[in-house]
Formats: structure tokens, sequence, C-alpha cells
């Protein structure tokens, strides 16, 4: 939380639906599979939600590897580093700002 901000309450209940496009984010969790290449995949679908950086997360339960950059999905992701990316579950992020 940034310094001098305050958690607000919102009233859920007078919100007005609207359409919005912002980031993509996608989650996957397989033992025994190549999380990083799944969620490659879903964000390469999920490009068009931003195309100005996008960043994989993966764990193997004991720590967490981040490999992020600005780019799109598929010119911040080679073969090389999605095999460098090892664990069971993944989460990935597409950002639009």
């Amino acid at each position: 939380m940034r310094s001098g901000s305050v958690p607000e309450e919102v009233d859920l209940q007078n919100q007005q639906p609207e359409v919005r496009e912002e980031c993509g984010v996608f989650g996957v969790w397989a033992p025994g599979e190549e999380v990083a290449k799944l969620t490659y995949f879903g964000l390469y679908a999920l490009q068009h939600r931003g195309q100005e950086a996008a960043g994989i997360a993966v764990s193997d339960g004991s720590g967490v590897v981040v490999y992020k950059d600005l780019g799109l999905v598929a010119q911040v992701f080679d073969e090389p580093t999605l095999a460098s990316l090892r664990g069971h579950l993944a989460i990935g992020h597409t950002r639009y700002s």
C-alpha cells in the first residue's frame, strides 16, 4: 500500500456495469506438466488484454521464480526461458496501461 493511502470501502450495490479492458491474467496448477508453457499459451490467447509487457511467475512450493519484460508475449518469452521456469503452479500477466 502506498504511503498515505487508506483502505476504502466500496458500495458494490450501486456500481454501474461498464465494459473495461485492462490487462490479462492466467493461472495454472498442473503437477507434472510444463506450467510455464501452458501459461505462455494462455497469455498468448489473452494478448489483446495487454500488449505493453508480460510476465510469468512459477513455483514448486518452496520458492517463486519470476520472468518479466516489456513487449508482446512472443517477444518476451523464448523456449530456453520457458524451460527454465519450472514448478507445478504458475501465474502470468499481460499489462495494459
